[in-house]
């Protein structure tokens, strides 16, 4: 799959709504967020201010905030001299951070599974149908709106608020790169294997089988993620 043309405002402009003033620095931030995550401003590309501030119909002042605030997660780089860019992680800190997410996945499983209630459970098993029929329609965007839903709901129920914090932070990182490696159909197929025996385990409260799964289902993301990314940059390297 190829990503979308920024330059282009056929393309960008019927993808999201124009922003609410009210809410004007989150719905900034948030428009920005699914930008990175969904490849429409890939890894390493300059931030346009004034394409931007056209695009989301705002002034460069909420712009340079929600800037600071993606800053402040990984997800852009700003520079005085060559202003901000979409972030790009190295083949090492893919690797050693989607080990770490696999920890954190692993961990929340296990509480999880303590202390998980049975609408939240049943929550999660409505995510899932959702997410195996926008598999159906080959909706890219809204399977993975609820698969990381699905592992959101499974942290939230560790309730861990360290465990939290954490888990939102690395994974905002790694949302681009997750969202990516589902672009070969086969891996969505897998992925919804992989859900399912989650949903089994969580039935059963069986709380270091989903931690295995968990851990597992990231390894192979990371795996599949690393391929991608040697694939892609192998050009770069010719002579």
């Amino acid at each position: 799959m190829q990503n979308a043309n920024f330059d282009d405002d056929k393309v960008i402009a019927p993808l999201l709504p124009k922003v609410e003033r009210q809410r004007l620095h989150d719905t900034v931030v948030e428009h920005l967020r699914r930008f990175i995550v969904e490849g429409l401003l890939e890894p390493g590309r300059k931030l346009n201010e004034r394409e931007l501030c056209e695009t989301l119909d705002i002034s460069r002042t909420p712009l340079r905030e929600a800037f600071k605030v993606l800053a402040a997660e990984g997800l852009i780089e700003i520079s005085p001299n060559r202003g901000a860019t979409v972030a790009k992680m190295t083949e090492a800190e893919i690797r050693e951070t989607f080990e770490l997410m696999s920890g954190l996945e692993a961990f929340s499983g296990e509480l999880a599974c303590e202390r998980i209630t049975p609408a939240e459970i049943a929550e999660i098993k409505s995510l899932h149908y959702a997410m195996v029929a926008c598999r159906a329609q080959n909706d890219l965007a809204g399977y993975y709106s609820r698969n990381q839903a699905i592992h959101d709901r499974i942290n939230e129920a560790a309730r861990n608020s360290a465990l939290r914090q954490t888990y939102i932070s690395i994974n905002r990182r790694l949302q681009a790169l997750r969202f990516r490696s589902n672009y070969q159909t086969p891996k969505w197929d897998r992925a919804i294997e992989e859900h399912e025996a989650m949903l089994e385990a969580l039935d059963a409260r069986d709380g270091k089988r989903l931690s295995t799964i968990l851990r597992h289902h990231l390894l192979e993301k990371r795996d599949a993620v690393l391929q991608l990314v040697s694939t892609e940059r192998a050009p770069d390297t010719q002579p």
